[in-house]
């Protein structure tokens, strides 16, 4: 009976943890501002954006820090993001966007804080052409600020975690694995997840593009030299990102579905754009 009961107790706190998480985690529900959908967030947008301009100073330092404004091409993307925000529907969100130049020159990668802060490594930039591919990488990422992903993760993460605890205290006589089990499933049901925010973050840049009248086929291109990229082993995209063929696949097949208008442009070299500033 004394075991039995010691089971008992420790079934009992389990659930008990896993109640309070997810009846939290059901709890927390805003509207999105901008796509009007409920959403389970764990910050207001507001502090959304108190995060992402708290964090961005350091994560700037951890990628080599940042290229000055004094430089062409910080200021292109500066521009660059700019004009998408005064040309589409971003402009009335309430995000504080932002974009910042990386010198990280090893790393392929572009990346959002929430609340509007978006960075792209000039190891990405290098490899962009014109106008349209650097609206297509920034739009994207605008596209998760404005999806509220990473609110949205962190609000499944703090539920994940609880239900690893609540796991870990049912089954504390039986060794570590069951704890790291149910830590790995969590880990992947966050990878799921972040791959469909992937997609969402790719409507919403072809969707951008198009609003401001770059060619969203210009996407595509982006999509195709971050396949470059994982073949030669320099990727630095995060690992949520899905396989690039598969999000060519629903690019095209989106496009299919909706012919962007003829008067879509693939805009200026940047090179140009360089020479000019």
């Amino acid at each position: 009976m004394g075991n039995w009961g010691n089971m008992l107790s420790r079934i009992l706190i389990a659930g008990g943890i896993a109640l309070v998480g997810w009846i939290v985690y059901m709890w927390q529900v805003e509207e999105n501002p901008v796509t009007g959908q409920k959403q389970h967030v764990s910050l207001s947008p507001a502090q959304e954006i108190r995060l992402g301009l708290e964090s961005a100073p350091h994560m700037s330092q951890k990628m080599g820090g940042e290229i000055p404004q004094s430089d062409p091409r910080t200021r292109v993307v500066q521009k660059m993001g700019k004009f998408l925000v005064e040309q589409t529907l971003a402009k009335k969100s309430p995000w504080n966007f932002q974009f910042h130049l990386l010198s990280d020159a090893q790393s392929v990668n572009a990346f959002a804080l929430p609340g509007g802060q978006i960075f792209i490594t000039l190891g990405l930039l290098e490899k962009l052409s014109n106008e349209a591919e650097l609206a297509g990488v920034l739009g994207h990422e605008m596209g998760h600020v404005i999806e509220r992903h990473t609110a949205e993760q962190m609000a499944k993460n703090q539920l994940g975690n609880t239900m690893v605890i609540a796991v870990g205290a049912a089954a504390s006589d039986q060794g570590r694995s069951p704890y790291m089990i149910a830590a790995f499933v969590n880990q992947v049901i966050q990878l799921r997840y972040g791959r469909h925010d992937e997609s969402e973050a790719d409507s919403w840049g072809i969707r951008l593009m198009e609003e401001a009248k770059f060619n969203p086929e210009a996407l595509i291109k982006v999509m195709q030299i971050l396949k470059a990229q994982s073949r030669g082993g320099g990727l630095a995209i995060f690992q949520t990102h899905p396989n690039p063929d598969l999000r060519i696949k629903d690019i095209q097949a989106y496009l299919a579905k909706h012919p962007p208008p003829p008067e879509m442009s693939d805009g200026r070299p940047l090179e140009e754009l360089y020479r000019l500033e």
